[in-house]
């Protein structure tokens, strides 16, 4: 199988999550089995309601997160100048794609530097994958990707299935978990670490807690499947059944409720809820389940290639307003006070 190099990769993962259909199959994020008790009497108006809340020392004016996406080759640099300028504009955090291509060359530095430029007061998240961080001799490099981007953390993204699937794969994932606790401790901004679609049990969790990290973004299962987008890369998927593993993955709602229960010994644990997010009452319940932060990667890409920026503008006031419909519908008018919300499982007491 013919071999791509790391920015023709990148480039594919854009087209195929913008162009194809590379949502899970037969597993949801679990959101659908939640519903919130209706409040009749609400006692606020929705002109009270504040979503703002703090985000790696900054203020945002609403718990969300535009999550890792792209960056390191030509076109990447529009997608992500555009999304920063977006951020900017709604005061949102924003992670860049994994910066493996800017450890190998310089050629597109930019691609990745424009994000901080075009947002110069957000929070700002950078990248790399576990493969990369198991192999760290110190932390020169990374720390040079902090700079390129002024990163306010850095992100370790945990992707075996991804890289097991994928043509040019490193399953090499022996050491990962120390080279996680290295740049805990040698880097002076947190440490994130986030799945990208398969989801974090307790037990990861907890052995993360355990090395130091205080920021984990669950990423479930239920959204995009990048175990789809692997197998839509092959060149051999037409004659070999990968599909088993299409709909690989802990659900977005069973890894939040696992891990929120880490919480009650680490209350400086920050949780972002990621993976099938697509709209706000899904933010909405993401808090209320103990989540800190939403966060939606492939439909914000989507309506920005789609419909440029006045399309990801108008994802990003519909995702608030439905969020504050929530809030009212259920009386608080805080993000804190939404993280006390109860949630019930109809579904579920129905079985």
């Amino acid at each position: 199988m013919k071999r791509r190099t790391t920015t023709s990769r990148k480039r594919d993962h854009v087209e195929l999550t913008v162009k194809k259909d590379v949502s899970f199959k037969m597993k949801t994020s679990g959101f659908e089995e939640w519903e919130f008790i209706h409040n009749a009497l609400p006692e606020i108006n929705l002109s009270e309601i504040d979503t703002s809340t703090t985000f790696l020392n900054k203020k945002l004016s609403f718990p969300f997160l535009i999550s890792c996406m792209t960056g390191g080759y030509p076109e990447a640099e529009k997608i992500n100048q555009q999304l920063a300028e977006v951020c900017e504009e709604y005061h949102l955090a924003m992670g860049v794609g994994s910066q493996r291509q800017a450890i190998e060359n310089t050629a597109y530095h930019r691609s990745f530097s424009i994000a901080r430029k075009s947002a110069p007061s957000i929070p700002l998240i950078g990248n790399i994958g576990a493969a990369e961080v198991a192999t760290l001799k110190d932390i020169s490099s990374i720390q040079k990707l902090v700079d390129l981007i002024g990163a306010d953390a850095f992100a370790v993204h945990l992707n075996p299935l991804q890289e097991f699937l994928q043509p040019e794969g490193n399953t090499n994932f022996r050491g990962v978990l120390i080279g996680i606790e290295r740049l805990v401790k040698a880097l002076s901004i947190p440490v994130v670490v986030k799945e990208i679609g398969a989801g974090i049990s307790f037990d990861v969790a907890k052995r993360l807690t355990n090395v130091g990290v205080r920021y984990i973004d669950v990423a479930g299962a239920g959204g995009t499947s990048w175990a789809g987008v692997e197998i839509l890369r092959r060149s051999d998927h037409k004659d070999v059944d990968w599909n088993h593993f299409w709909d690989w993955g802990i659900r977005t709602t069973d890894a939040l409720q696992e891990i929120v229960r880490l919480k009650k010994d680490l209350p400086d644990l920050r949780i972002v809820s990621s993976g099938g997010i697509s709209n706000g009452v899904e933010c909405a319940k993401s808090i209320a389940l103990g989540a800190d932060m939403s966060a939606s990667a492939r439909p914000m890409l989507k309506s920005l290639m789609n419909g440029g920026k006045r399309e990801l503008r108008r994802k990003i006031e519909q995702i608030i307003l439905e969020c504050k419909g929530a809030m009212f519908l259920v009386g608080v008018s805080s993000v804190q006070e939404l993280q006390s919300t109860k949630l019930l499982q109809p579904k579920k007491l129905r079985q």
